[in-house]
């Protein structure tokens, strides 16, 4: 994984020593807001209107966090506004590279706007002296040079309204009337599953990996058992909350489940979560943003403390395209 200090690159991973085992993931630094008239969002600095052809999207289609940009860069129209770099999927000693071995894989990936080897030069690029992770997704403004954001939470919430008088697109994920059950259903997903996976697959000790393990597949009951009650998470209508899930869900059977130590159930195993998981694959244009190529890649290739071989497994096969038997 490796990180920035001082603007130098290391090559170190994650000290868990400090923790008593635990992973324990670091806050994300570059906290702007892109808005529809350039003023100030909750966090950071102003001067980030949202304009056509303004704004680059870094991600890894291996990366859960990014991945939800990238559906909402489609789902809201930007693919024409917003343009893409994606890393290789082999993060070794120096982090996210923008080549490596070629793979059966459509997607290309390069630094189209720098020719940049690594992602950390973007970043040090925005700030000489940083000093931190260098994560994906990276929201970069061409007109001012710099990253506007490299938080993926908030990074959705600007795409699902910043450019809308631009695309006319009113698709709203976050409608004011639901927020609070959203942001509820938001917090224990992040700390249980999403990053719940990430507790129990990077844990250094028993103690810790159970806890996280344990908490994880309280969640997926719970969500489970909300999905045989309701269509999605909130209601009636997909919102940030299901496709926050999503991906974590699609990785799960892939991944998660054998990397990570995550198996006490797949989510074919779950007969809601399953079906919800299809469901959400199969709305217009996600498929596309999921490559599983790159996903399983990353993942078993890049941890070489989890997975010294190396080597890729061919399975499972999760059948994302059959028919789901959720009401139409």
């Amino acid at each position: 994984m490796g990180l920035l200090v001082d603007g130098q690159w290391h090559d170190e991973w994650y000290d868990t020593s400090k923790s008593g085992g635990k992973f324990v993931r670091e806050d994300a630094q570059f906290r702007s807001w892109v808005t529809a008239d350039g003023s100030a969002g909750p966090t950071g600095d102003a001067g980030f209107k949202a304009e056509f052809g303004r704004y680059h999207l870094y991600v890894s289609m291996a990366c859960p966090w990014a991945h939800r940009t990238l559906i909402f860069r489609h789902l809201k129209g930007l693919d024409e506004h917003i343009s893409v770099s994606a890393v290789h999927p082999d993060m070794l000693s120096n982090g996210w590279e923008f080549s490596g071995p070629e793979l059966d894989s459509s997607t290309p990936v390069g630094d189209d706007l720098f020719g940049y080897d690594f992602l950390h030069q973007v970043y040090t690029r925005t700030q000489a002296d940083y000093s931190g992770r260098v994560t994906v997704p990276v929201l970069w403004d061409k007109q001012r040079n710099t990253i506007v954001s490299n938080e993926s939470a908030e990074i959705i919430r600007m795409l699902n309204s910043a450019f809308n008088d631009l695309t006319g697109n009113t698709l709203d994920f976050y409608p004011e009337a639901l927020r609070a059950e959203i942001d509820q259903i938001n917090e224990r997903v992040y700390h249980t599953v999403n990053n719940g996976v990430y507790k129990s697959g990077f844990a250094t000790t028993q103690a810790a990996y159970e806890e996280a393990f344990t908490a994880l597949f309280d969640s997926l009951e719970w969500l489970d058992g909300l999905l045989g009650e309701r269509r999605y998470l909130a209601g009636d209508q997909i919102t940030e909350a299901d496709w926050r899930l999503f991906t974590t869900l699609v990785r799960f059977d892939a991944v998660y489940v054998g990397h990570f130590k995550c198996n006490l159930k797949r989510i074919e195993d779950y007969p809601n979560l399953s079906e919800y998981l299809r469901e959400l694959y199969q709305q217009p244009g996600v498929a596309a943003t999921t490559d599983l190529t790159h996903i399983k890649r990353h993942y078993y290739y890049s941890h070489d403390t989890i997975n010294p071989t190396r080597v890729v497994p061919k399975g499972p096969s999760l059948q994302l395209d059959r028919p789901h038997r959720r009401a139409s």
